[in-house]
């Protein structure tokens, strides 16, 4: 009989048998299921895997055509047998919940509190208290008050800005009226930095069975080797993007320096009538909006190609909301999943060979350039650059007029 046939069973003529004659029944039933019979009448009955062992040594201590004596067949009275801990005790449930939670309930003395709250740990610490009670009914009483084994959920974001939503519906505004007007938008970001050599990589790869890819034990960065830092620039309305491989820091000099090579290498052939170019980013790194080193060289950049920039930075905490990280970066690292990135041509390889059914295209090339950290930007340099704030959140929201209009 299945679990299902017997929790129907069960639950039809329990109500017209005593307390002994349940035993035997869902004792007789877990005898014939065989190995495993215990479990699964436990689970479909909701009795005790000690009461239905009981009552198995029962059926196979006395045989059925043997006549029992009137000690054999006395019946324990409903709600007979020994009292449950609860009932021992009326503070052991109160002292349990204030164990599990102490913060919010008025003891952050708790020993527990700095400790995993393992059963074991919970069941000590109320004997501790004068309680005798098992690990096993401790677990019981917590699955009673609706408590269950939980992992951590990522949802809260900290510090989030009281015009969070608004600057995005900003952003959204302004890229559609570029957008409209056939004019270039990309989103700017750094992906993460790599270690060059046989290290070993995320995700995982198909291979022959049992003849997986071998890496190093350990991911120290090889000296020889070096790092690799993609900064990525996202074409939105074509769908095409540009990656720089820098090889010595992520600074705000190598992050215009990406853009630059972008549009010297895409965008310029693909807007030839472009007099704007809308940049939205994030709000910190190498083209955070408190950066004046990004600024001043956006200024350089804005001389040279003649366009008038428009930035607009996402708020603080919400990065994962640029659209580079996931229509770009995220089928990069998809591409190379399970791979070691043993060389630069390896990296830059990986990266222009990534593709989607959406056709996306990407360029990539390796920027051996020395950029130097600690740059310092004075007070006059900074008043040269042509900045415009916009109204609404000037500071993350500007724009960066060139010198010589066109």
């Amino acid at each position: 009989m299945d679990e299902t046939n017997m929790k129907y069973f069960y639950s039809t003529i329990k109500g017209h048998l005593d307390e002994r004659t349940r035993r035997l029944v869902v004792a007789s039933a877990a005898m014939m299921e065989g190995r495993g019979g215990i479990s699964k009448m436990s689970r479909a009955t909701g009795m005790a895997r000690e009461v239905i062992s009981n009552g198995i040594a029962e059926l196979e201590a006395v045989p059925e055509s043997q006549p029992r004596g009137d000690q054999a067949r006395r019946i324990r009275k409903e709600g007979g047998g020994r009292k449950s801990a609860v009932e021992i005790s009326s503070r052991l449930l109160d002292d349990l919940l204030i164990l599990i939670d102490p913060a919010t309930r008025g003891d952050p003395e708790s020993p527990l509190l700095w400790t995993s709250k393992s059963l074991r740990k919970l069941a000590g610490e109320l004997e501790a208290k004068g309680h005798k009670v098992s690990y096993v009914t401790v677990g019981k009483m917590l699955k009673q008050q609706g408590f269950s084994l939980q992992a951590d959920f990522k949802k809260v974001e900290p510090g989030q800005h009281a015009d969070r939503n608004e600057q995005f519906e900003y952003i959204y505004a302004n890229v559609k009226e570029m957008q409209e007007c056939g004019q270039p938008v990309i989103s700017v970001d750094t992906k993460k930095r790599e270690n060059i050599g046989n290290f070993k990589n995320g995700g995982r790869e198909w291979q022959p069975e049992k003849h997986p890819v071998e890496v190093n034990t350990h991911d120290f960065e090889d000296k020889e080797l070096g790092h690799a830092i993609p900064f990525g620039v996202y074409d939105i309305t074509g769908n095409q993007g540009w990656v720089s491989v820098g090889i010595t820091r992520d600074t705000s000099k190598f992050a215009v320096s990406t853009i630059r090579n972008w549009w010297c290498e895409m965008g310029a052939e693909r807007y030839p009538e472009a007099t704007e170019l809308m940049i939205t980013a994030d709000g910190g790194g190498s083209n955070g909006y408190r950066r004046r080193l990004w600024k001043t060289e956006l200024q350089k950049f804005s001389d040279e190609v003649g366009l008038t920039l428009h930035i607009l930075h996402f708020p603080p905490g919400t990065s994962k909301w640029n659209k580079i990280e996931h229509r770009m970066f995220s089928c990069i690292t998809k591409n190379w999943r399970g791979r070691p990135l043993e060389s630069l041509e390896i990296i830059v390889n990986l990266i222009a060979n990534t593709t989607t059914t959406k056709g996306l295209l990407i360029k990539c090339a390796v920027d051996r350039t020395n950029y130097e950290t600690g740059i310092k930007v004075t007070d006059e340099e900074l008043a040269e650059v042509r900045l415009v704030p916009d109204k609404f959140h000037g500071e993350w929201n500007y724009r960066i007029l060139p010198h010589k209009m066109q």
